[in-house]
């Protein structure tokens, strides 16, 4: 949740041009040559783009941490509300089909979705007590 003073994300500062050829070059690290690419020189010395540095500066974050940042976004919030809104209609719709099919006097009696689900259990026990006499 975001407080009122908090914008959508708050990403880590980005880090200079300098700083992301460097880092990408294993400066700054004891290591061999092998852990900058696995060659002697740089072979990534090149200036990083916006998407990566932001993935960059949120690669020391634990999984838990980046899913709750990548879910803060608004583009993010607004698919999973439509995602929810079509899950929920298709629900209700299969509700409304069931309880179609359930005899209840009187027929339109509005019914809650527990009141569906049980009086289609006895239905259900109805129905295979008469097959079986």
């Amino acid at each position: 949740m975001l407080n009122s003073d908090q914008t959508e994300i708050d990403l880590p500062p980005t880090h200079s041009e300098s700083e992301s050829v460097f880092s990408d070059c294993g400066g700054g690290r004891t290591g061999s040559a092998e852990d900058a690419g696995g060659v002697g020189l740089c072979a990534q010395s090149r200036v990083a783009e916006p998407g990566e540095t932001v993935k960059k500066d949120l690669q020391h974050l634990s999984r838990e941490e980046r899913r709750r940042r990548r879910r803060a976004t608004a583009k993010y919030r607004t698919a999973h509300a439509t995602r929810e809104r079509i899950r929920v209609e298709a629900f209700n719709m299969a509700f409304a089909e069931l309880r179609k099919l359930l005899p209840t006097l009187p027929p339109d009696k509005k019914l809650s979705k527990i009141e569906i689900l049980r009086l289609a259990i006895c239905y259900i026990s109805y129905l295979n007590h008469v097959l079986d006499v």
